[in-house]
């Protein structure tokens, strides 16, 4: 229900970036467009059907950053808060205001660098006495068409990032032995030793990312939470 798809510029259509000499690194070599399949929708289709058109790696880098975060169970009693709309809270800025709003965000995927950005959240829930191990994505496309909600097992979340992870490390291995046989296409210098070094250490994040582990002040967290969100009257 949950699936991350990509495709990759071929490298002679790719644009090198600037300077004297044009270059294109790993980062730049992973052009190419992207799309978050949630439940049947496209969490990164614009209006005219187009995906979003950007360097693919970027995608991966904020879901790995936001891993331990979505991946930190939230508790019973802050589900509401994190699930809800953080336009409604109350104004007033403190120590716990200003925690229980960056842990708030922190379940939030960082698209703020695309023309028309999308609000897509996830946090995950173990039920005390079920048992039940799930994570909730939640979204709301830049027009406010298009929103929706989708529970899934954690492990199944997992199991798609770590898909997107295989995938995309897949196609650039094909791409750089490609570039190590070939050599960089012409008028463009690319670093290949770097390159291979680069393609090897980025291997390694994902295993980083679901190893790290998140150090919460719930009591600051709940303090803050209780401040922001108004009380419903009787």
């Amino acid at each position: 229900m949950i699936q991350f798809r990509f495709g990759l510029t071929p490298v002679k259509d790719i644009r090198p970036w600037g300077g004297e000499t044009p270059s294109l690194n790993w980062f730049s070599l992973t052009d190419g467009w992207y799309d978050i399949e949630a439940d049947g929708h496209d969490l990164c289709r614009y209006g005219d059907g187009t995906y979003v058109d950007y360097y693919v790696v970027r995608l991966w880098e904020d879901v790995l950053d936001g891993l331990p975060d979505a991946l930190d169970p939230v508790p019973q009693d802050l589900v509401a808060f994190v699930a809800g709309d953080h336009s409604a809270w109350r104004s007033g800025v403190s120590p716990e205001t200003e925690a229980a709003a960056t842990w708030y965000g922190q379940h939030s995927l960082d698209m703020g660098y695309l023309r028309s950005t999308p609000h897509i959240r996830w946090w995950r829930t173990v039920g005390k006495e079920s048992g039940a191990d799930l994570t909730t994505v939640t979204w709301t496309d830049a027009q406010d068409e298009d929103h929706g909600r989708v529970t899934v097992p954690t492990s199944a979340f997992i199991d798609a990032v770590t898909a997107f992870d295989r995938d995309l490390f897949a196609a650039m291995e094909d791409r750089v032995t490609t570039l190590e046989t070939t050599g960089p296409p012409p008028g463009v210098a690319i670093d290949l030793p770097h390159l291979r070094r680069e393609q090897r250490d980025r291997a390694t994040w994902l295993s980083r990312a679901l190893g790290r582990t998140c150090d919460t002040d719930w009591a600051a967290v709940r303090a803050g939470a209780r401040l922001l969100v108004p009380v419903p009257p009787p």
